[in-house]
């Protein structure tokens, strides 16, 4: 090399990359010793599906046996609710008050922070206890659930044929024992778990005929089995306990319990059978394939390796299988170790698909050597980000490994720029440190605000106080770590990197390269013409020689005629862009997140409210019948009586319901789901069934329920079913929609026993008496317990079987009255048939009726949200007062996270406008760098329409982060135009001279990143963020060649060069006549 290039830059001011080069052995240890530590905090992070987000909901339930559901909601429900808005966090309250049971759920705002959750928990648990007293006596609870963000990822059925209920308990205590020594399990939790009862069933009509009363027999079993101190002796020595006999050891003790009445002695067992059982209705139960079950979830702690934890839970189920007794046997439901296993593996895939095309952009564009340095930088970066990971407490999930994908394609920007800056003046001579202390003081500073400034367009997801921002932070997090220690690698390590494995250009001059051979072996002329390009490929070129070879000339004269013409590129850009904007809102489909690609599949049966629990458990029977004769299935498993537990983070869980079942479906695969989906669709649209079918994938993001939401909220129960009735109509009108129904309106059966109270004086009977005999007599009353073990079960006394089950036995039943005799029920009640509201739903403490549908075509719900929005619009503006109707579903859902992302806006908005006028100095190429952000909607648009791909939340904080990418190109270019024009360029000269120099660069950073997300476009969840950010980085990156410098010469009325030498001229001569 020559004398002159040897030295470094001086100028007195600190530059890293020449101090890097002058502390080699300093950058070699923390280049080793980072990348060590970062590939072990690689195997140290956790693995789960989803990131973990905080459920901002409690339910708060309580029990009023005997009341109907207007009497619950008035006098329990509606003070839980009232008490419950005093707190300031409270969003949206919402309820639902059924015969006996109230149930509210409590929101919070969604800008909440998860810290303060627990906090207001425990306000509401005060709150509430408060007013407890003020509840009518009998109200039962209240009760509080907040624990909605546990996530039971495996799930097991432990079932056995001819094996009871209470066999399969006791062996699944064991197995709870056995599991709860797994590392990383946090909770073993029971599901469909029946209690055991021992039932005392007797007829009414024989005690009436034996004059005994239900009273005499229960006081009898109270005053047997009751557990009492006996005391003790104290002797000089020890103490004796007393330990008196006749406690219920089994059911002949209960048999042979003496009954007296009437001066009568008899034995219970003669007059009553007594016989043990399970719960009657069953609150839930779990079938596994046909075959009733006893459910176990497994819970992971928090920060736990779900994959880890798999492996563990194998190893112990096998163990367990193997001590399990010959016809019991534990089947595995969830799995989520291994779903999570094969969406890690798809996105590591994924991101080395996205390495290798990054290495391959970086060898082929800057050469063999060159590109090393690039190649490896790419996995520095990455192990160095992993280290922050690991300090974050980020793990391996959906979110955080889209994360790094999307850095990928930025992470070498700055060392592309740096070591192709480097590479160029060594080919113009210079030496090793003195182009790598040039490249630190021409391009550091811009690269570290291009990098800022990229950084901060993720920023929104950062400030976005939502759930779905919580959901999606580790975007911001995981990619701003990586931009951040990719510019230090480029100031520090690429430099290192340079010194020794770049070419020295001056011994390769005239050689041919080892490329060139190997073709002139395949294809002689070929390689003759390569060689040929090599003779003065590696010559010392000055930068005049570097920047006129024909292909840069052709791209000086366009970027020439764009400054000439610069208006009619400024209008036409300008008119591209709103005609961008234009087919964006028109043409390009909005959603919030797409679903799930896990081959589950989620049937819900929904029967009329009132049904019983045997006519649910018939309808799951019938849909199983059909499954066992489908192919491509794993496994299914019905929930009856309630939802699955939430084995998936982001299930919409649904709670108990009598008239409710879940079926859950595994099935082989993708196409096996959509092809089982769509058999589905068609049986329930098919065939006549007395429920609503409704069949889901899984959702991803937080849940929504049913896409497609109207809630009409109003005081009067008629008139806003009437306005709710309007709305599914016009629903129902719509092609695209399915299952339109309202959440509550068909009213439950109702037999009203109006009591004479005349006759009632008469005979002495109260309406307490007349209550209580009809309850004990149907649903039992729990009159004391019976000790078996750890097991502590009800003892229930009951009417018998034949005057439950028959409503026409209900006037026959005898009602005791005073001197020992009985009266036929009939003679003092009067039985009327009616109806009632079987369930009132409210939302902050107005009724709500919510219509809702399902979406099977594949058309996105804000679509169909716009097509009904005129009718709806109509029929919202002839409301009477006080009534309201309202959008929900994924609509809704989306306008809050599209919100929470809007109000970080001005934080980026001002962090960007600090950094570029920290850099620029200067308000006008400040304007002009801001102006460039939103260009990259002309490509957003043309992709997604051109993919088909849909605009969702995903695709917004792409879309918002592109913004910064832009910027970061503009800011480089705009540099670079003010360091020539400070170098005595003329303005125009400047202006071209900077897009031709720049050009490579910015088009290399360009390709990289918009190359690295060709993989991940195949992904579901981030598919369409992967197209926005490929389309608008393309076509702004062609804008900020072509147009910037078009901005840049109307906004400062750049003239010609002649012309401007012309007029420095002249003013030259004007000042050297002045001074003369």
């Amino acid at each position: 090399m020559s004398a002159r290039g040897e030295g470094p830059i001086g100028g007195g001011r600190f530059n890293l990359s020449e101090w890097g080069l002058t502390h080699r052995s300093l950058v070699l240890y923390f280049l080793i010793v980072c990348t060590l530590i970062g590939l072990f905090s690689y195997t140290r992070l956790g693995q789960s599906e989803d990131p973990p987000f905080t459920f901002k909901v409690m339910v708060v339930r309580a029990e009023w046996p005997g009341a109907s559901a207007r009497e619950i909601g008035e006098q329990v429900t509606d003070k839980i609710e009232k008490k419950l808005q005093e707190i300031a966090q409270a969003d949206v309250i919402r309820s639902y008050s059924k015969p006996g049971e109230a149930m509210v759920f409590f929101v919070v705002k969604d800008a909440t922070r998860s810290r303060d959750i627990p906090d207001i928990w425990y306000q509401a648990r005060k709150k509430i206890g408060d007013i407890a007293h003020t509840f009518p006596t009998g109200v039962r609870g209240p009760y509080f659930n907040d624990e909605f963000g546990d996530t039971y990822g495996n799930l097991f059925a432990l079932l056995g044929e001819g094996v009871s209920h209470a066999e399969l308990k006791r062996h699944a205590e064991a197995i709870r024992g056995e599991l709860l020594r797994v590392k990383d399990v946090a909770k073993v939790s029971f599901f469909a778990e029946q209690p055991q009862r021992v039932f005392v069933e007797i007829s009414n009509t024989r005690l009436a005929t034996l004059g005994v009363r239900l009273d005499d027999i229960v006081a009898a079993l109270a005053r047997q089995n009751a557990e009492t101190g006996a005391g003790f002796f104290e002797t000089g020595d020890e103490r004796i306990w007393l330990r008196p006999s006749g406690q219920f050891e089994d059911l002949d003790a209960i048999r042979a319990t003496v009954i007296r009445a009437g001066g009568r002695s008899l034995r219970l067992g003669d007059i009553a059978e007594v016989r043990r059982g399970y719960a009657e209705p069953p609150a839930e139960r779990l079938r596994y394939m046909g075959q009733e079950a006893l459910g176990i979830g497994v819970s992971m702690r928090s920060g736990g390796d779900i994959v880890a934890l798999g492996r563990q839970l194998d190893a112990a189920v096998e163990k367990i299988d193997a001590q399990l007794p010959t016809g019991i046997r534990l089947e595995r439901v969830a799995d989520q170790p291994r779903a999570v296993t094969r969406a890690v593996n798809e996105f590591v895939k994924v991101l080395a698909e996205a390495v290798l095309i990054v290495m391959a952009v970086s060898l082929l564009s800057l050469g063999f050597r060159t590109g090393v340095v690039v190649l490896v930088i790419i996995p520095v970066v990455l192990a160095i980000t992993f280290m922050f990971m690991h300090l974050l407490d980020i793990g391996l999930h959906k979110i955080s490994l889209g994360a790094l994908i999307i850095a990928l394609g930025l992470l070498v920007d700055d060392a592309i720029i740096a070591v192709e800056m480097m590479a160029s003046k060594m080919e113009q001579g210079w030496g090793r440190v003195r182009a790598a202390s040039y490249a630190w003081t021409s391009t550091a500073m811009p690269m570290l605000s291009g990098t800022l400034v990229t950084a901060a367009g993720f920023l929104p997801v950062a400030l976005a106080a939502s759930s779905v921002g919580e959901f999606t932070r580790s975007i911001f997090q995981v990619t701003v770590t990586a931009l951040l220690v990719s510019w230090i690698a480029a100031v520090l390590f690429v430099p290192y990197l340079g010194y020794y494995l770049l070419p020295d250009f001056s011994k390769r001059a005239g050689k041919p390269s080892w490329l060139a051979r190997l073709v002139g072996r395949i294809w002689p002329a070929l390689g003759r013409r390569m060689a040929e390009r090599d003779l003065h490929a590696h010559e010392q070129h000055d930068e005049f020689a570097i920047y006129h070879t024909p292909f840069y000339n052709r791209l000086r004269g366009v970027v020439d005629a764009c400054v000439r013409w610069r208006w009619v590129v400024i209008v036409l850009t300008a008119a591209i862009f709103v005609g961008s904007l234009f087919v964006f809102a028109r043409f390009v489909p909005q959603q919030f997140f797409p679903d799930s690609t896990r081959p589950e599949l989620l049937v819900d049966l929904r029967l009329a409210e009132g049904v019983s629990h045997h006519a649910t458990e018939a309808a799951v029977k019938r849909l199983e019948g059909f499954l066992d004769a489908q192919e491509g299935i794993e496994n299914y498993v019905a929930w009856v009586g309630s939802g699955s537990p939430r084995f998936y983070l982001p299930l919409d869980q649904q709670l108990a319901q009598t008239n409710f079942a879940q079926v859950v479906i595994l099935t082989a695969g993708l196409a096996e789901r959509e092809a089982l989906r769509a058999k589905l669709i068609r049986l329930f649209e098919d065939e006549p069934w007395p429920l609503r079918g409704i069949v889901n994938r899984l959702e991803n993001g937080p849940p929504v329920g049913f896409p497609v939401q109207y809630r009409v909220s109003g005081p009067d129960l008629a008139e806003l079913h009437r306005r709710a009735a309007t709305v599914a109509e016009t629903m129902r009108a719509n092609p695209h929609l399915s299952n339109v129904h309202m959440d509550w309106v068909e009213p439950s059966k109702v037999v009203r026993v109006v009591i004479d109270q005349e006759k009632a004086r008469l005979l002495g009977v109260s309406t307490q008496d007349l209550s209580s005999l009809l309850a004990t007599s149907l649903q039992g009353m729990t009159v004391t317990q019976f000790r078996e073990g750890t097991e502590t079960i009800a003892l229930v006394l009951r009417g018998a079987e034949r005057e439950r089950a028959h409503l026409s036995q209900l006037p026959d039943l005898a009602l005791p009255v005073g001197g020992g005799r009985s009266v036929p029920l009939a003679q003092v009640v009067r039985l009327e048939h009616d109806f009632e509201p079987g369930v009132i739903w409210r939302r902050n403490r107005i009724p709500t009726v919510t219509v809702r549908a399902s979406l099977y075509d594949g058309t996105q719900p804000a679509v169909v949200v716009g097509q009904l929005a005129p009718r709806m619009a109509e029929l919202s503006a002839q409301l009477p007062l006080g009534y309201r109707l309202e959008v929900g579903g994924a609509v809704e859902e989306s306008a809050k996270g599209s919100g929470s992302v809007g109000a970080g806006m001005p934080v980026f908005v001002l962090t960007v406008l600090t950094v570029l006028m920290l850099q620029l100095k200067s308000f006008s190429r400040t304007i002009m760098v801001v102006l460039t952000a939103p260009l990259g909607l002309i490509g957003v648009a043309a992709f997604l329409l051109a993919f088909g791909k849909p605009f969702g939340f995903v695709a917004l904080l792409g879309t918002i982060a592109l913004s910064g990418m832009i910027m970061r190109n503009s800011v480089i270019l705009v540099d670079q135009i003010r360091q020539d024009v400070e170098a005595g360029r003329t303005q125009w000269e400047a202006i071209v001279e900077s897009a031709v120099r720049r050009f490579r660069p910015i088009m290399l950073t360009a390709a990289a990143a918009i190359l690295a997300m060709v993989p991940l476009s195949r992904s579901t969840f981030f598919g369409p963020m992967a197209v926005a950010i490929m389309g608008g980085l393309a076509v702004a990156t062609v804008l900020t060649i072509l147009f910037l410098p078009a901005l840049y010469a109307a906004w400062y009325r750049v003239k010609p060069a002649a012309a401007e030498r012309a007029e420095r001229a002249e003013a030259d001569r004007s000042a050297a006549t002045a001074l003369e």
